[in-house]
């Protein structure tokens, strides 16, 4: 007899069983054993129709084409910009994808981008090697100056970003702040200094309870309380995904199509 042991948006850890018999099937992050669908991770439970799927709760950022991320500058050489990616690689930013202009050869490349600069970007190739690609052309891409960067858990983006960006435009909403979030968990934030600050504890709370049902009215309630200020109900990124700085989105932007992040 099939028997299916957990629900939706439970914690469960490695080789928990999720169910047993064969009605469900074994989805992202679980396996089957005999008649049993177990854990492979720890994670939270999605069951989306006869699927059991996991959502990892922790673990570094891996580089995926179509990516929109933020990136640092870490060095340059004669072919263009290597940059970090909050993961355990970095990527390339050639000369050719890093801008429209025409560079002379032996041109000083840090008039375009600097040491120390961060950009939103786009991964455009990943080889089985881990070599990386990064482009600069395409909305929404641009080098971003001043304001501040947060490191958030990248399994946390799509619940920082909300349904069409609903999350991320009531805290712009609220602060008056800038804010794109980079599908890497980097977040760039800029406006008012008390405000960047009350930005960064509302993403912690929303990091702290992703997993809860109800988020998004807690985090309403939060706002309102901390502001004293009225938020109108499903307010909305103005680029409806990531960025809510006033920037065109990019083709694939964080919360707006990251698979199965979105059912949490």
């Amino acid at each position: 007899m099939s028997k299916l042991l957990v629900k939706s948006k439970e914690i469960v850890v490695p080789g928990e069983i999720l169910a047993e018999g064969m009605d469900n099937l074994p989805g992202i992050g679980t396996y089957r054993e005999g008649e049993q669908i177990l854990a492979g991770r720890l994670g939270l439970t999605l069951i989306d129709g006869r699927t059991i799927k996991l959502i990892p709760v922790s673990g570094r950022y891996s580089p995926k084409r179509d990516d929109t991320i933020i990136c640092k500058v870490i060095d340059i050489n004669f072919s263009g910009w290597r940059v970090s990616t909050n993961s355990a690689y970095s990527a390339m930013l050639s000369m050719r994808d890093g801008t429209a202009a025409y560079i002379q050869k032996g041109a000083d490349l840090t008039q375009y981008f600097n040491l120390g600069e961060y950009m939103v970007a786009q991964v455009v190739n990943v080889t089985s090697q881990r070599l990386i690609d990064i482009t600069m052309k395409g909305p929404g891409l641009h080098k971003l100056s001043g304001g501040r960067i947060i490191n958030v858990s990248c399994h946390k983006v799509p619940r920082i970003i909300g349904k069409q960006g609903s999350m991320v435009g009531m805290i712009k909403q609220a602060t008056g702040c800038r804010i794109t979030v980079g599908q890497n968990g980097l977040v760039w934030l800029q406006g008012e200094p008390d405000k960047e600050l009350l930005v960064e504890k509302t993403i912690r709370k929303i990091e702290k309870e992703s997993h809860l049902a109800g988020l998004t009215d807690r985090i309403q309630k939060f706002l309102e309380k901390e502001t004293g200020t009225k938020l109108s109900a499903g307010a909305q990124s103005s680029t409806g995904a990531q960025s809510s700085d006033g920037a065109q989105s990019a083709p694939k932007m964080a919360g707006a199509n990251t698979g199965d992040n979105n059912g949490l």
